[in-house]
């Protein structure tokens, strides 16, 4: 053994999670009165419920312990000092820098990284509020109706599902709409909802060069210029985030209406920087400072509170210990608020991509299970989709579940409907259903004993299955600054407690690189060596693409 199994507190852990497989949660909460206000805890607009999480008061004084072997507080305090504990990219991970709501100095390089923060933020506020009043005006004078953001990954998932989820408090000034994909039915379904001559294009790449988004911002480009006869309409209908002032220049771009973006902050943590551009222009600049201050709260309670009463401490020690060492594979995201409905998507990429790693700080290979799958949709639509799967399949998959007291629209009783089954399904994965309580019910309608003996078996569920209830007092921005908060900081200690590098994506690399050079072969009549089903499926794609060319021809 080596690693984080080599340590005390992974082997008493072990040894837990053997004891602790053979108890079920009916018979943890019969034999303790006070479990839920043992295993639960909140901050302001945030009850964070752990109760039905198969653990005891061992198992968790276990993880705590575990917590602190790794030293967990020294590697957080690293983070928010601007320490580059990114080390394979040499870089600092300072996202949480983006939404620091002081002035207090974090210094990277010699450089104070808030005062160019604050001076981007200044420079978001100026632009958003002369979008949105009317003052910036298109190539025919036009004020802008419509934004269009086009990025990939981080720059997408981040900013659309926050404004999918805040949707119910823009005013109408602007709608906004995305392209991600390079598939060019997207970005064609786009431009077909839109006028040239009152739709603001915000182009987002760190570097201008990634592949999707530039494809989609040259087809922008030339359906602009294509409706505008003129090249200088570029200037009046987009913008950009990126570092490469030079690509930006070179694309029509105004400096002017080109913001910043640094190496100390991974895309998937950065819907906080000019990557919100979008948000701010959408639902205005003081509900992007309200996201913010929602997720400094969140900073704060994770610097200042002690781990026993950390939630996204807690958060990431469950699911060590849900996934490393009670053997889940997979984790629910389950939000019953339909405003929410990309938050599955928004934490699948966040997680998987931060934690979806195999080797440890030293580049060793580990030797348990790491991150869990994270999938997930809205309830009540995962009710009826696959929540059979989650009550009677032959895996565990813990989930959490998220929803709110105050709904965002208030009609009749649906949020009464909405939390009942919250509820109703937290308590039915822990209690399931007895054989014993099947044929109860069975014989009380009146059937047969032998029609029983057919259907016991299959109306039997075993509960037992672990969930956690986060319930938030509405969704507004400041809420959804909190939840995201937590979430990211969460998987920072999932990281450390596992010994993942968690802020860098060699994997994406990768794959980016090699479709660079395959997309040469599909355009050329270049060839390089593949293996015999890669090299197969590219020559049969350009046959039959070019016989379909010359048949359309």
């Amino acid at each position: 053994m080596s690693g984080r199994s080599s340590l005390a507190s992974w082997q008493t852990l072990a040894s837990l999670a053997g004891e602790i497989k053979q108890q079920h949660l009916v018979d943890l909460f019969a034999n303790d009165a006070e479990r839920f206000e043992r295993f639960s805890t909140q901050i302001d607009g945030v009850f964070f419920d752990y109760s039905k999480n198969l653990i005891t008061q061992d198992v968790k004084n276990a993880l705590l312990t575990l917590a602190n072997e790794v030293d967990l507080a020294s590697w957080r305090d690293k983070m928010f000092s601007g320490e580059k504990i990114n080390f394979t990219e040499n870089r600092a991970v300072l996202h949480t820098a983006l939404r620091k709501r002081s002035n207090e100095a974090i210094y990277v390089d010699g450089e104070n990284v808030v005062d160019a923060v604050n001076a981007e933020l200044t420079k978001i506020k100026a632009f958003t509020e002369k979008v949105r009043s009317g003052e910036w005006l298109g190539y025919t004078g036009k004020r802008i109706t419509d934004v269009v953001s086009i990025g990939v990954g981080g720059s997408n998932l981040g900013p659309q599902m926050a404004t999918e989820a805040l949707a119910a408090y823009a005013d109408n000034t602007l709608n906004v709409h995305y392209a991600s994909n390079a598939d060019g039915m997207q970005i064609a379904a786009v431009l077909n909802k839109v006028n040239p001559e009152t739709t603001l294009f915000v182009i987002s790449s760190k570097t201008f060069t990634t592949s999707e988004t530039m494809a989609n911002a040259k087809t922008a480009v030339a359906w602009l210029k294509g409706a505008a006869g003129c090249d200088s309409a570029v200037a009046k209908h987009f913008a950009a985030v990126s570092t490469n002032l030079e690509k930006t220049s070179e694309f029509g771009i105004n400096p002017d209406n080109v913001f910043t973006m640094w190496d100390w902050v991974g895309g998937r943590f950065s819907m906080w920087s000019a990557i919100g551009l979008p948000i701010a222009l959408y639902l205005g600049f003081d509900t992007f400072v309200e996201l913010l201050e929602g997720a400094f709260e969140v900073d704060e309670h994770f610097l200042k509170s002690d781990f026993e009463d950390n939630i996204p401490v807690l958060m990431a020690l469950l699911s060590v210990w849900n996934t490393s060492f009670l053997d889940a594979r997979a984790q629910a995201i389950l939000p019953y608020d339909q405003s929410m409905h990309m938050l599955p998507a928004y934490l699948q990429q966040a997680e998987m991509e931060s934690n979806g790693k195999s080797v440890t700080f030293d580049g060793a290979e580990i030797n348990y299970t790491s991150v869990p799958l994270i999938w997930g949709m809205t309830g009540i639509n995962g009710q009826h989709a696959f929540y059979q799967y989650l009550h009677q399949g032959t895996t565990i998959v813990p989930a959490d579940f998220i929803g709110s007291i105050t709904p965002v629209t208030d009609v009749n009783n649906h949020h009464e409907i909405l939390m009942a089954n919250f509820f109703a399904q937290t308590e039915a994965m822990m209690t399931g259903v007895t054989k014993e309580q099947v044929i109860a019910d069975l014989s009380g309608r009146g059937l047969s004993q032998a029609q029983i003996d057919v259907l016991v078996e299959h109306k039997v569920h075993k509960g037992n299955r672990p969930t956690t209830s986060i319930l938030l007092d509405k969704i507004d921005a400041k809420h959804l600054g909190r939840l995201i908060a937590l979430y990211e900081h969460k998987i920072f200690c999932q990281g450390i407690i596992l010994e993942i590098c968690s802020f860098d994506q060699w994997g994406v690399e990768l794959g980016k690189g090699l479709a660079n050079a395959i997309q040469k072969e599909l355009e050329t009549d270049e060839c390089f060596e593949h293996d015999s089903s890669t090299a197969g499926l590219i020559a049969l794609y350009k046959n039959k693409r070019q016989k379909a060319d010359k048949c359309q021809g």
